[in-house]
């Protein structure tokens, strides 16, 4: 509903401001650009002269002296030609000159149109990869502001109506108007008061062209939102179709699907009756203007061969003056589209380095957060947390969900950033430090593994693209991964599908596991990472873990306590504070909240 009033409220001016940013986007290749014009200069100029050819050929060889033709080009050509008055040659002379005129036409139209579009995809590909740098630059918080389906749809359906916008807007723009040029001037030529009457209706498509325009926008942008809301139900049910189906809602999610591509095609069919109603409105000027003209020609006795001049160059207008009165609906379907790319561009990166941030170098050897506090938003999620980790230490943190567990850990490799206190490794904030070279000393195994459509040896080196083929064996044997993997069809070079949709879920840990063992990061961060597994797949998980911690500075957020019990300090959350902290065996000593926890689970598991 936003975006429809901001759509209302945006006028013409805002529109060319748009459009004149998109265009900033073809500033690098004015060379091609400034090509393509120069080429439309001449698809234009060369259709003026093939007409203008054709009738000085019909006007020679019928012998009408009297016309304009005969005074300014015959008896200018025929005593340099053929001075004994030889009149077939002047005439094949003149007539040669067509397919001269029709083919500098076609090379000026294959030129500016190669030109011109090669600039418009070019832009578009610039958007693209801008648009998809900035999404990935966005921290987590920013990016849980959009929907994926949204984003999505920004990325491929948006910038395809810039690509239209662009490529058609400025090609007739390099072609039309010179075109049209050379017909005004020709018909000013001809007869200027003549062409005064022809010309002054045209300016009566200006107004229902603007109109149509703006509904053009409102409509498009529209349309795009929620085009925008039916990706995202396309995504959720794709990637949720074990939930749908297991809880029988497919038919109710076909028509959800349903009901937004219907709102989808309400708008695109309202852009397409605004864009349609242009077509008419030009042709019943022209055919006022064609009737004007005749009444004229009539009581002025108009020589026919100019006539036939005349009408030539009012039917050469018609193309050009439909392209270019549909020239604004375009602009105002690419400023729709790309105000909502601009949307997203515009978003301020929160997470980045600053400018005198230096790369981490040395040994882990502390780990603090100072008084750290974190707001999504007006919502507080932690609150002056403090809490000292010496190197190698593993530290689990136990709470409700809602507690700020995967809040806090999120924090050391700048998922987020504080908005309060710091977080320091050894003595330096980390917002000091590159986030390149922070992140590299980070390894991470989440509850909800994710692996990507390539081969298993790709998924293993996601996060050390150079390795060696030894040392993704290598870490894949540590990780109790290697003996499945060498069973799967292709072994390593096995292609496990859309997040790993072709394995188990301890098979995708023990992957995930093992891409972390890789990079062999001092600081792990274990986010619930058998919490989803049976009793057998995390033993072999657990296993891989055990190996994976040693040596290493240990974060692990814990769903069942009996995995963390050997961990050198367990903290407990609640409302985003730490209110226990010790070993398993002090806090079950005292009569808190962890001792709470593990009570309800040991009485889950009796039998």
């Amino acid at each position: 509903m936003a975006e429809d009033d901001a759509a209302r409220r945006g006028g013409s001016e805002s529109d060319w401001e748009t459009y004149r940013r998109l265009l900033g986007y073809a500033r690098p290749y004015w060379k091609r650009l400034s090509l393509g014009i120069l080429f439309g200069v001449l698809f234009g100029g060369s259709t003026a002269g093939i007409i203008l050819s054709l009738m000085t050929g019909l006007d020679h060889m019928f012998g009408d002296s009297t016309s304009l033709m005969s005074e300014f080009v015959i008896k200018r050509v025929e005593p340099i030609v053929d001075p004994e008055g030889y009149s077939l040659a002047v005439t094949l002379i003149i007539l040669l000159l067509m397919p001269l005129f029709v083919a500098l036409r076609g090379v000026g139209f294959f030129l500016s149109k190669y030109f011109v579009e090669w600039t418009g995809h070019r832009v578009v590909m610039d958007i693209r990869n801008e648009l998809f740098v900035h999404i990935q630059d966005l921290s987590l918080f920013d990016l849980g502001q959009s929907r994926t389906g949204e984003l999505m749809s920004r990325t491929a359906s948006d910038t395809q109506l810039v690509e239209r916008g662009v490529s058609t807007v400025i090609g007739d723009l390099a072609r039309e108007p010179f075109v049209l040029l050379a017909a005004i001037v020709t018909l000013l030529a001809l007869d200027a008061r003549l062409a005064l009457i022809s010309l002054i209706l045209f300016p009566l498509c200006i107004l229902p062209v603007a109109i149509l325009g703006r509904k053009v926008r409102r409509f498009a942008r529209e349309g795009q939102a929620r085009l925008g809301d039916l990706a995202s139900v396309q995504q959720e049910t794709i990637t949720g179709s074990r939930v749908v189906k297991a809880f029988g809602r497919e038919e109710d999610e076909k028509r959800r699907f349903g009901r937004f591509a219907r709102e989808v095609f309400r708008r695109q069919v309202r852009v397409t009756r605004a864009r349609a109603a242009v077509t008419p409105i030009v042709e019943l000027v022209s055919i006022l203007t064609f009737a004007a003209l005749l009444f004229y020609a009539r009581s002025a006795g108009m020589d026919l061969g100019v006539l036939l001049l005349f009408l030539g160059m009012l039917v050469l207008m018609y193309d050009p003056t439909k392209k270019l009165s549909r020239l604004h609906l375009g602009i105002q379907q690419a400023a729709a589209a790309s105000d909502r790319i601009f949307e997203i561009l515009d978003m301020e990166i929160s997470v980045a380095d600053r400018p005198e941030a230096t790369p981490f170098t040395g040994e882990v050897e502390e780990i603090c957060f100072e008084n750290v506090s974190f707001r999504y938003g007006e919502e507080p999620v932690l609150q002056d947390v403090r809490l000292d980790v010496k190197a190698g230490e593993c530290i689990a943190f136990v709470g409700s969900s809602g507690s700020g567990k995967t809040t806090l850990v999120g924090l050391l490799p700048r998922f987020y950033d504080v908005t309060k206190g710091r977080v320091t490794v050894n003595g330096t904030d980390i917002r000091d430090l590159t986030l390149e070279s922070l992140r590299r000393c980070i390894g991470l195994v989440t509850q909800e593994t994710v692996l990507f459509n390539r081969s298993v040896f790709e998924n293993i080196a996601y996060g050390l693209p150079d390795a060696l083929r030894e040392a993704v064996e290598k870490a894949a044997h540590q990780a109790h991964a290697d003996e499945f993997i060498r069973a799967l069809p292709r072994g390593y070079e096995t292609i496990i599908g859309e997040r790993g949709s072709r394995l188990s879920g301890g098979e995708r840990q023990r992957l995930a596991i093992a891409r972390a063992m890789l990079r062999n990061p001092p600081i792990l961060i274990l986010d619930e990472a058998t919490s989803a597994l049976d009793s057998e797949s995390e033993r072999h998980v657990q296993a891989a873990l055990d190996k994976l911690m040693e040596g290493r500075t240990v974060f692990a957020i814990a769903h069942r306590l009996s995995t963390i019990q050997h961990a050198d300090r367990i903290c407990v959350l609640k409302d985003g504070r730490i209110i226990e902290e010790g070993t398993h065996e002090s806090l079950i000593r005292t009569d808190g909240a962890y001792k709470y926890f593990y009570g309800l689970q040991s009485a889950g598991t009796e039998t």
